[in-house]
């Protein structure tokens, strides 16, 4: 009979596969590798999630791998930028494209729907991305003689599904802006996607960082489908959890006690702990989940951990002279939690404001 999981274990064991439990010196690209990759919708968020795992970590050290494209941009799970390594984006983009080909076709609102030839737009913006970086309204603009009648902006994210591209430097750079652009993957990387995906090594890996988990959990993480059939030749172990339903894990997954502490943790905006499981609520209760998730467009706002769970939100407002970091809690905390918290927001605004005179402030509940 398999055993059963409480909600804190399955928090524990999360956190520590998350290393968010204890702080690591794993190196960078193994780091980014073992969570399978960094949710990079914003520049910033990749930073802040390693900063909150790792120790030593630099951020020059992360944008020189970006430069030397050991790590990359690009539009993976969810059909959002993903931060990961070069090297794993043969497995992963591969295993998503499919999938990706199939959100193509549902870009544009139903009712202005237009079928569209997606192998021909492809071909079109794979050509016109491979010779130099293009901005998105660069590749709108290039389409839409081709599809008159649809718009630009609709036309350029069915190319970014359909086609590979990474989103190059100096665009995820720390310290640096400049406009998105986008270049054929296979242009960056010198490489071609293979024909097929290793779809079980992808669901190991998911265990490795996110589990035990049902293969619900697999499937909202990287919106795959069929997984039953990819995890049945897989050498797996069974938990149960509180509901009653089998969480699978790798066989040599450490399961971490529930009465192991787990220290204060400022997560960045859309970071993958939060993201990960089709049940939260190893996590954030789901009265956090519904606050959390009260946001327009999906943008979801920073966070903070209190006992290994959601406890509330966090933002930083810079003016010339001061960084001011404000902490947001959902539920009353006792002083000595809220003193952890604090300690975290000090240190963070070391790394995201140098040089400037810092504040954190902590509201009520």
């Amino acid at each position: 009979m398999s055993t059963t999981l409480s909600t804190r274990t399955l928090n524990r064991t999360l956190l520590a596969r998350q290393m968010l439990l204890e702080r690591t010196d794993m190196p960078v690209v193994a780091a980014v590798e073992h969570l399978g990759g960094l949710q990079a919708q914003a520049p910033v968020p990749p930073y802040l999630a390693l900063w909150a795992r790792l120790e030593p970590f630099d951020v020059e050290a992360l944008s020189k791998l970006i430069l030397d494209r050991s790590l990359v941009r690009m539009t993976l799970w969810r059909g959002t930028l993903h931060l990961i390594s070069a090297d794993d984006v043969f497995l992963m983009r591969t295993a998503l494209q499919p999938e990706l080909n199939k959100w193509a076709k549902t870009v544009m609102p139903p009712a202005t729907r237009v079928e569209v030839e997606l192998d021909e737009l492809a071909r079109i913006a794979r050509a016109f991305v491979d010779s130099e970086p293009r901005t998105v309204a660069e590749i709108g603009a290039h389409l839409q003689p081709h599809f008159p009648g649809i718009r630009a902006r609709e036309l350029s994210t069915q190319a970014q599904m359909l086609v590979p591209m990474v989103q190059v430097p100096p665009r995820g750079i720390w310290g640096v802006g400049g406009v998105p652009q986008n270049l054929a993957m296979a242009t960056w990387l010198g490489r071609e996607l293979p024909a097929r995906a290793a779809v079980p090594e992808l669901i190991t890996r998911y265990l490795r960082a996110f589990g035990p988990a049902t293969l619900a959990d697999v499937q909202a993480w990287s919106r795959l489908t069929g997984l039953k059939a990819h995890a049945a030749g897989l050498d797996l172990v069974e938990y149960r959890n509180s509901d009653g339903k089998v969480l699978l894990d790798v066989p040599d997954g450490v399961i971490v006690s529930e009465d192991v502490p787990a220290p204060a943790r400022l997560l960045p905006s859309f970071d993958n702990v939060l993201l990960g499981h089709a049940d939260r609520r190893r996590i954030m209760s789901e009265d956090a989940r519904a606050r959390w998730g009260a946001v327009r467009n999906g943008v979801f706002p920073p966070t903070f951990l209190v006992d290994g769970f959601v406890h509330g939100t966090w933002n930083v407002v810079e003016t010339k002279d001061t960084a001011t970091l404000t902490i947001q809690p959902y539920f009353p905390a006792s002083e000595e939690d809220m003193a952890g918290v604090v300690r975290e927001a000090e240190a963070v605004l070391e790394v995201m404001a140098p040089g400037k005179e810092h504040v954190v402030t902590a509201l009520s509940a």
